[in-house]
């Protein structure tokens, strides 16, 4: 019976206490993970990338594969990151029932994604991976990689899409565990199935399946557990559109941030294989990791925030989620702006750890310092973008994830090129003036709208 009511008593502390102190007990867990969690894909592409005489080719083709993987993460993110906002609106308002129904609903949505994902992707990933931009020397890895990868895509959707449930409770460090041990897994496995069985690019995907795997286990049996407070119950899983209905509402516009990238990703590797073929689709693999080491620990620390400004919003207190906010988005404006400056100094030191090809190297550092050019703005952009989904703001908030992906870069990318004479500096120069762009309008938006939404939250809690 103690064991139950230190968690409630922890859930209750996002009402009281020191907002900065809250925010560093469940952000700092959380961005550890998402730095960990960088190594399910970062320490396969480095070995992979150093694999002798195949090494960039096989970088390649498995860059590749990035489009299916944020596709798989998006279907993860509409269930996840749509129920545990609502599930942490209503644990504010004392009716955990409710927000176990929640809970469940999110959980049966992604066993149903799993399945469809596993058959669709299973039968057109080869078509699919040519029509991204793959050659005759990269798409056999892109390939072997994507077969097995896919075949344990469930265990990827439970552990992105569930572990969030754990995060808004609280238990920011039982959810940093989800990460790490798979990680540690991963890290572990990569070398042995890649260089000792000599699996190759098969290797590296099979240890990042049963890292996934362990992971999923690990946080099942903790939602299903003693101390946990929402307990992931059947009865609960039957779908209910009025339980499941305003998740998948929330949810759009985090599904449409990723499946936009994965479009994104098809834009890029396209275009860059037309203009700079494989070397130029390399870097960009390269890249596209690098710049995770900015945006993961970015979306941990929004993951930390999003509980308290959830938590106090269902509660009705105003001035708890306005500092709430405001320390979250002066949290990511310094660490983006401290990211920009790290990349824009030493971007050798970041293509140096994927590739020993020197030339793939040069290439690289040349492009990250156009690509990353507006990076210090994306804290500004996405502090306030997940601050509207944690108020419960579906709709703007779909809106502004549409706005810098759909409406400016993936258009900027195919429209530069037929402005400028150097074609690939085209391409990666959309990047930093989407950013600035897509930053100060979501910022201004938010701005303005932040008080009205406050006032009708309190208003509605008043009526209740």
């Amino acid at each position: 019976m103690e064991e139950k009511t230190k968690p409630q008593a922890r859930t209750r502390d996002l009402g009281k206490g020191s907002i900065p102190k809250l925010l560093a007990q469940l952000a700092i867990p959380v961005v550890v993970a998402q730095i960990v969690n960088l190594l399910y894909n970062i320490v396969d592409r480095i070995y992979i990338g150093h694999i002798p005489g195949i090494g960039a080719a096989a970088l390649t083709g498995v860059g590749l594969f990035a489009p299916i993987l944020m596709l798989i993460n998006a279907f993860a993110m509409l269930s996840g990151s749509g129920g545990a906002p609502r599930a942490a609106i209503f644990m504010g308002k004392k009716d955990n029932e409710t927000a176990e129904k929640i809970m469940a609903n999110c959980f049966s949505l992604i066993l149903i994604f799993a399945v469809g994902l596993t058959i669709l992707f299973s039968i057109f990933a080869p078509k699919l991976l040519i029509l991204f931009g793959a050659s005759d020397a990269t798409l056999p890895y892109a390939v072997e990689y994507a077969r097995i990868y896919i075949f344990g895509s469930i265990f990827v959707l439970i552990v992105l899409g569930m572990n969030l449930f754990i995060t808004t409770q609280g238990f920011s460090k039982i959810s940093m565990m989800t990460t790490l041990i798979g990680a540690v897994i991963n890290v572990i496995l990569d070398p042995i199935f890649i260089f000792v069985f000599d699996m190759g690019v098969r290797g590296a995907a099979i240890a990042t399946v049963l890292s996934q795997a362990v992971g999923a286990i690990w946080v099942l049996r903790f939602l299903t557990g003693e101390k946990t407070i929402l307990k992931l119950k059947l009865s609960n899983m039957k779908l209910d559109p009025k339980v499941f209905g305003p998740c998948l509402a929330l949810g759009i516009s985090s599904f449409v941030m990723i499946s936009t990238e994965s479009l994104l990703s098809i834009s890029f590797t396209s275009s860059l294989a037309r203009y700079g073929g494989d070397v130029a689709v390399g870097a960009m693999t390269i890249i596209t990791s690098v710049n995770q080491l900015i945006t993961m620990p970015l979306q941990g620390i929004c993951q930390g925030g999003q509980p308290i400004i959830s938590y106090n919003f269902g509660a009705g207190n105003k001035d708890r989620v306005k500092k709430a906010f405001f320390t979250q988005f002066f949290v990511c404006a310094a660490f983006t702006i401290a990211g920009w400056l790290v990349m824009m100094i030493v971007p050798q030191l970041f293509a140096g750890l994927f590739t020993s090809d020197t030339n793939l190297v040069d290439y690289t550092s040349w492009a990250l310092h156009i690509y990353m050019a507006g990076i210090f703005s994306i804290g500004f952009q996405v502090s306030c973008q997940q601050s509207f989904m944690a108020l419960g703001q579906a709709k703007v908030s779909l809106l502004l994830a549409c706005l810098r992906k759909i409406v400016l870069l993936i258009p900027l990318i195919f429209i530069l090129p037929c402005f400028l004479a150097d074609k690939v500096f085209a391409v990666f120069l959309a990047e930093p003036i989407s950013d600035i762009l897509a930053a100060t309008v979501t910022t201004i938006t938010f701005l303005t709208r932040f008080d009205k939404i406050l006032e009708v939250g309190v208003q509605v809690k008043k009526g209740d």
